[in-house]
């Protein structure tokens, strides 16, 4: 399975760069471009609606690829089983729920809408191994301290070997200046040459939401080389000073045992990816997965069809309980108070109405209090005050408090 939101694969194939000098600034543009499938699938062991994601590469000043639309999907296996896959937005998912099986053999079939035919070679399920524990401790790295969160496993056999993360985290998300009242703008009044200020309570949550993030990376160990088939791997490392752990913190850790096909794929996709600049001197390249075309062996096809075991455990933490008596970390943005002075007298230059009009009718600024004849208004940062402007107010179906 694939969260929404990975990038698994990069999209960019036989991609030149112009440099027209050492200081000039450089337009990065296509030259060359090839048009390739790409396909990212991965076969699990639950028993859900599996899903298989196909696009094409896209050019450097595209934002974003493009979904192989109307293709026929299937996957096959060796006991004479068809699955069929239909299109659902930007996925393709099986129209019945199934799970892959130990002992078999599967393998994946697209027939693109021009006609051209895709196979992969047949993979079987990997070893089962379920996550242990996923344990969260203060820890220090490059000098920071923060909260190491650390995934654990055994097997016993030593068939497991070659492992794939990928968790999402859930944050609560507490609004540090924040008042049950809000402003809004009322109608022109042609006396006074503005618009007025009423002052309304709230009716939607606005201090206490929660954000999610599901990770974007290429997250792999393995254990090869060691006397035994045990992981104890550092999965998420957050400083104490990144405020997504003020509160109350969760992770959703997935754990794929790989075959050691996949798990190269996958390695080399990040080395030759995940380096940051394009204009390292290690330049990405063309490497094959495990699918091809059919009618042309040599068309380049990009991705890989895996079968692995998965497993999750979620855990939950407070910032308290890991850093008692310490400070929260600093808020994400300055929540300092601002104070305007409600007036538009052009020879008073500590008159701001204009400015105040101007915030709240933009929401660049939110209300916090003001004084009793509405002369002095105190605003903060959108996100200081409401914390939607970071996350969701409706709490998750999982959440724990």
């Amino acid at each position: 399975m694939m969260n929404q939101g990975r990038k698994h694969i990069v999209l960019l194939l036989l991609l030149t760069l112009l440099f027209s000098g050492c200081t000039e600034q450089y337009v990065l543009q296509t030259n060359t471009f090839e048009s390739a499938l790409v396909v990212e699938g991965t076969l699990t062991n639950e028993f859900k609606q599996q899903q298989i994601k196909i696009t094409r590469t896209y050019k450097l000043e595209t934002e974003k690829p493009s979904v192989e639309n109307q293709a026929q999907v299937t996957v096959n296996d060796s006991e004479g089983n068809e699955y069929v896959f239909e299109q659902s937005g930007g996925i393709y998912l099986s129209t019945v729920a199934f799970q892959a099986e130990p002992g078999r053999n599967y393998w994946l079939n697209i027939t693109t809408k021009d006609g051209k035919n895709y196979t992969s070679t047949a993979e079987t399920l990997s070893a089962v191994n379920s996550i242990q524990s996923v344990v969260a401790s203060v820890q220090a790295k490059d000098g920071q301290r923060g909260v190491g969160i650390n995934v654990n496993c055994f097997d016993p056999t030593g068939n497991s070997k070659y492992y794939r993360y990928e968790y999402t985290e859930s944050y609560k998300i507490i609004a540090p200046v924040w008042d049950d009242e809000k402003t809004v703008l009322t109608p022109y009044d042609p006396e006074s040459g503005h618009q007025g200020i009423a002052i309304i309570p709230r009716t939607e949550e606005t201090q206490t939401c929660y954000a999610t993030v599901v990770s974007n990376d290429i997250i792999q160990t393995t254990t090869t080389g060691q006397s035994e088939d045990r992981v104890n791997y550092q999965l998420r490392f957050i400083s104490n000073q990144n405020y997504i752990i003020s509160h109350r913190y969760s992770i959703l850790v997935r754990q794929y045992v790989q075959n050691l096909a996949a798990y190269t794929f996958y390695k080399t996709l990040k080395k030759v990816s995940g380096n940051g600049s394009l204009l390292s001197q290690t330049q990405p390249g063309f490497f094959f997965g495990n699918l091809r075309c059919i009618e042309n062996p040599n068309e380049k096809v990009i991705g890989f069809f895996e079968v692995a075991s998965v497993s999750e455990q979620r855990i939950f933490f407070n910032y308290v309980d890991l850093f008692p008596n310490e400070p929260l970390p600093p808020y994400v943005t300055d929540c300092r108070v601002k104070n305007f002075k409600n007036c538009f007298n052009a020879n008073d230059p500590e008159c701001r109405g204009a400015a105040l009009l101007s915030a709240i009718g933009s929401n660049s600024l939110v209300y916090v209090d003001s004084d009793g004849s509405q002369s002095m208004f105190f605003m903060v940062n959108p996100p200081c005050g409401d914390c939607t402007k970071l996350g969701s107010n409706v709490k998750p179906d999982f959440w724990i408090d």
